[in-house]
């Protein structure tokens, strides 16, 4: 397939670099010694589609998903993928998000990815260390070449109006947060926010992890579109500016799925419906999680 042709709607990140909005999860890799082949061919086979965005972290599998990604990504490199067309994204546990824990996350992070450098660090979610000491540590990892970006998960408007004031807060390149058809909430403060910022807001579990794949209030959209129910669910987030989302897809058929849904444009009377089936929330709601 040719990935160029099949591109499908970017975001631009604070310094004004453009990535695809569509990414590839990797939560639940690594977990076991006896699939990891398996989810390493899952892997190269994003690529030859032409996924260019990858989210891992180190919580995930206990590190186990990074390396599964490592070795999908040294394979594609060393068959001649170009490392500057790819965007690996990883996170840091808040526990190891000081000053010092975050330089050694960091470094296990890269010998796990086979990587010199991730190219977007975040901050998984908030715990108890002060915000300016991770900040210092990202800046550190900057100055040595670690990482080319910054950012955070799981955070609302209050801390990323908090992180804003802390000195360095503000290169804060992106958030990452549980957005989805069932989970509106970031659409009446967050995402407004973020986009005067013009920080993407990357959208886990666009799909509720597989909850909306065959969700009755989707087919008579699908079906009006040719499509499943997963396709317009993810058509759906997709669709918004400034948003890029990450389903994570455990094998071939739901990899081109999800990949041919950027291709798919709802109309208004989809909207409509989709508005009227699963409703943005009338008020304030605290951020979701998963």
């Amino acid at each position: 397939m040719d990935a160029q042709a099949a591109a499908g709607p970017e975001v631009t990140f604070p310094s004004g670099e453009e990535r695809p909005a569509l990414g590839l999860g990797t939560w639940r890799l690594g977990e076991d010694a006896a699939r990891r082949a398996a989810e390493v061919r899952t892997l190269r086979l994003a690529l030859d589609i032409g996924y260019r965005v990858f989210d891992t972290a180190e919580m995930y599998g206990d590190g186990g998903a990074e390396a599964v990604l490592g070795e999908a990504l040294a394979d594609a490199l060393r068959g001649g993928l170009p490392r500057e067309q790819v965007f690996v994204v990883s996170k840091v546990l808040p526990h190891h998000a000081s000053e010092e824990g975050v330089l050694a996350a960091c470094e296990r992070s890269l010998r796990a990815l086979r990587l010199d450098h991730i190219d977007l660090y975040l901050l998984h979610w908030r715990g108890g260390l002060p915000l300016a000491d991770t900040v210092r540590g990202f800046e550190a990892l900057l100055r040595r070449g670690w990482i080319r970006l910054w950012g955070v998960s799981n955070v609302d408007v209050a801390d990323l109006r908090e992180l804003a004031a802390v000195p360095g807060g503000k290169a804060c390149a992106a958030n990452q947060v549980y957005f989805s058809l069932t989970q509106r909430g970031v659409e009446r403060d967050l995402l407004p926010w973020q986009r005067v910022q013009q920080m993407p807001l990357m959208a886990y579990s666009p799909l509720d992890q597989g909850e909306l794949a065959d969700h009755p209030a989707l087919r008579e959209v699908a079906a009006r579109h040719q499509a499943t129910p997963s396709q317009v669910a993810l058509a759906w987030v997709l669709r918004h500016p400034g948003v890029m989302a990450i389903p994570k897809a455990g094998n071939a058929v739901h990899l081109r799925h999800n990949w041919t849904a950027q291709q798919l444009v709802l109309g208004d009377e989809d909207l409509a419906l989709l508005d009227r089936r699963f409703p943005a929330p009338r008020g304030p709601v605290p951020l979701a999680m998963r």
